[in-house]
């Protein structure tokens, strides 16, 4: 049995697409195709199923999904046995929403080069529905985001914990002596906003929707850290996840402003597809994310 028929049926698992997998893996797709069809001869069973341009797994091709990660997750123990086992080598891929990002992830990929020193690390940044995409695509090894939660028997979730999105602002604002403050008062400052599309952004504009009431910022960035330094300078108002702004509000520099609305939640979580090849240093980077959530 070919290993390279095996990573080659891992790739069409996950991608879901011959021309694809083979696009990721250097191949042409007749030789992709020929490679499927030597290990379902091997096999004696059919693993996809083609029905036009669609491509999917059969029962059999579902089940072989563990066992061919099993025999990759040996063949790579076996090369690299004489090798310290302290120190796994190879890279890792994160794909992460730009909030996590910046707020997050710093720490906890530092705790990571202190344990895996030797790893090559690639950090993506994209939204949620990108990201996925990615996931599915096998481009990137992890998801890490911040959205409404992802469901799916696809979906292997390490982490998940609810985070609060606040209106926030200088703490030298009339808005932060402690008293609510309405919707339709607060939404005549100025605003600086993440760029349309991102999952709290969304669910902002639905809420004011319900209010009918349009949001116009004066400013839309990516960048959040962009966005808090602007807040601190006295430019208006903004609406960021709890953990990107703690820091400032702790001390002193930022100001979270009370409001008559619910509180509003969205759901970190680092994922991975169920299909994925866990490697040591996906392993090693979960744990320390698992860790990093436990004390918060």
């Amino acid at each position: 049995m070919e290993l390279r028929n095996i990573s080659t049926f891992l790739r069409v698992a996950a991608t879901r697409n011959f021309s694809k997998a083979a696009e990721q893996l250097g191949y042409s797709q007749s030789t992709v195709t020929i490679q499927i069809q030597q290990l379902e001869k091997e096999l004696g069973t059919q693993l996809f199923e083609r029905i036009g341009k669609q491509v999917s797994l059969t029962g059999q091709g579902e089940a072989f999904i563990y066992h061919a990660n099993e025999i990759m997750r040996v063949t790579n123990a076996a090369m690299t046995f004489a090798l310290d086992d302290n120190i796994p080598t190879g890279s890792l891929r994160i794909g992460g929403v730009e909030s996590l990002c910046t707020a997050i992830l710093p720490e906890l990929l530092l705790q990571f080069h202190h344990v895996c020193p030797q790893i090559e690390t690639v950090l993506k940044t994209a939204k949620t529905e990108e990201l996925i995409d990615m996931v599915k695509c096998n481009d990137i090894d992890l998801l890490f985001t911040l959205d409404k939660k992802v469901y799916g028997s696809e979906w292997v979730r390490a982490v998940q914990k609810e985070e609060e999105i606040v209106f926030v602002t200088s703490s030298n604002h009339s808005f932060t002596d402690g008293e609510k403050i309405n919707l339709q008062t607060i939404i005549k400052e100025p605003f600086i906003l993440t760029e349309k599309g991102g999952s709290y952004r969304y669910e902002l504009e639905r809420i004011l929707a319900s209010h009918e009431i349009e949001i116009r910022p004066v400013l839309e960035i990516g960048n959040t850290e962009t966005i808090i330094h602007l807040l601190e300078e006295g430019m208006g108002v903004s609406f960021l996840p709890l953990f990107s702004v703690k820091k400032a509000i702790k001390q002193g520099r930022l100001s979270q402003i009370q409001t008559d609305i619910p509180t509003i939640q969205m759901c970190s979580q680092l994922l991975y597809h169920k299909n994925k090849w866990v490697t040591p240093q996906m392993e090693t980077f979960i744990s320390i994310v698992q860790d990093f959530y436990k004390k918060e």
